[in-house]
């Protein structure tokens, strides 16, 4: 049996959405100075938007879908578990554990500090120059990205379609930690979900064996 349970985590993941959308109608700010949001935005080389700063449309809108998405996952808890744990969660966590991790991904490798848009623009003559350019080109490439080298990096062109947006600390680490915590609950869920078949298994034996001694 699992520390803590897969209706314990997601509880608290609906609190936290509640809270988050809370925060961010009322004082967005606080969100965008946690430390948690400058330790990975620094270790990312993601840069730090501004747009979470103070209140706007933008954020009151994201602030009402996060409390409605939380109101109504925290009802879904009430169901008996074999439709919230087996049938409705054990759809929706690996979903939401997908689609979360691949917004993570895009945040930062599409991001101008990504190491794929990296290119040396430098340019030698000689053989010897160019294979020490060439070493320190791929060496390079891995180091840390910090903003300073994702402004001037000459192999990122900006996105058409708005997906720069999606490029900053606040939507990274959020994307992180739902990651992080959909992983959680989908390893719990897998868990649990034996055992709640197991009863359902032996409440069906027992209901059939009652019958038949009548």
């Amino acid at each position: 049996m699992a520390l803590i349970s897969a209706r314990t985590i997601l509880t608290s993941l609906c609190l936290f959405h509640i809270t988050l959308g809370f925060f961010f109608l009322t004082n967005p700010g606080t969100v965008a100075d946690q430390a948690v949001v400058s330790l990975l935005g620094e270790s990312m080389g993601l840069p730090n938007s501004r747009s979470f700063e103070t209140q706007s449309p933008a954020l009151a809108f994201l602030a009402t879908v996060l409390a409605i998405f939380g109101i109504t996952d925290l009802v879904t808890l009430s169901l008996p578990d074999e439709i919230c744990l087996v049938h409705y969660w054990g759809m929706q966590a690996p979903l939401r554990l997908t689609l979360t991790f691949l917004l993570t991904l895009y945040s930062f490798f599409f991001s101008p500090s990504s190491p794929l848009f990296y290119t040396d623009d430098s340019t030698n003559p000689s053989p010897q120059s160019s294979t020490a350019s060439s070493s320190s080109s791929s060496s390079s490439r891995f180091t840390h990205p910090s903003v300073h080298h994702a402004a001037h990096n000459p192999g990122y062109t900006p996105a058409s379609w708005g997906g720069d947006a999606l490029k900053n600390r606040v939507f990274f680490t959020f994307m992180f930690v739902e990651t992080m915590s959909w992983f959680w609950v989908w390893v719990t869920l897998q868990e649990e979900r034996r055992e709640v078949l197991a009863r359902k298994a032996r409440r069906r034996s027992s209901g059939s064996s009652g019958y038949g001694q009548h």
